[in-house]
């Protein structure tokens, strides 16, 4: 499992670009059915559109990269979105470009700009999946000033804290940084401490917090 930017559920735009009216459409998917099934619902919501164009990238086991032009004049409205997927180094992605024309034509360079724009103004909602490790952490009281320091100051990010006998803390770290961590743990407490890996996990990061 390695990281990789995608979107954090559905999220949606909208412009008007020589009186047509564009509205975007894009969820996070895990494999192509989602994807296939994201497109038609979103036809059925906008079935009285002019068009609506579609794009995907799922790894569903293998990378899988699709688009569709819906109508529009071959290449000038799924391809251009799809390559702003590819710019952006996207994955597991699925966008929906509909359409209500207003009566002014865009030309095909006109479409692939508008098109373009259409993805592109997604990007606000870009965020990371990235692998994290589960830790489970029990140390003596005495430790807890130090530990408690350590875990504030190293990205750490809590589930929950126990205090019994010992203190036992459930904690998430990213995976590149696990190593480290626990020497460093190690290292601060004399190993006067229990580390258990309970999974390792995809989770949806924007930079500062896991998102449920």
């Amino acid at each position: 499992m390695c990281n990789y930017k995608t979107i954090y559920g559905e999220v949606n735009s909208s412009f008007v670009e020589k009186k047509s009216e564009f509205i975007t459409n894009a969820k996070y998917v895990e494999n192509q059915i989602d994807a296939e099934n994201y497109i038609t619902d979103i036809k059925n919501r906008y079935k009285d559109a002019t068009h609506n164009c579609s794009c995907y990238i799922v790894d569903d086991k293998q990378l899988i990269k699709r688009y569709n032009d819906d109508g529009e004049p071959s290449r000038s409205a799924g391809l251009p979105m799809l390559t702003v997927l590819e710019k952006e180094k996207l994955k597991n992605v699925v966008v929906v470009a509909t359409r209500y024309f207003g009566g002014i034509k865009l030309g095909k360079s006109g479409l692939i700009r508008a098109y373009t724009k259409s993805v592109s103004d997604i990007s606000k909602y870009v965020i990371e999946k990235k692998k994290f490790i589960k830790l489970d952490i029990t140390f003596d009281y005495s430790n807890l000033g130090i530990i408690d320091y350590y875990i504030n100051n190293n990205n750490f990010y809590e589930i929950e804290r126990n205090f019994t006998d010992k203190v036992n803390l459930k904690e998430n770290v990213a995976s590149e940084n696990f190593q480290k961590y626990k020497e460093d743990l190690i290292s601060m407490t004399n190993n006067n401490l229990k580390i258990d890996v309970l999974k390792s996990e995809m989770l949806f990061f924007d930079g500062n917090k896991i998102l449920k």
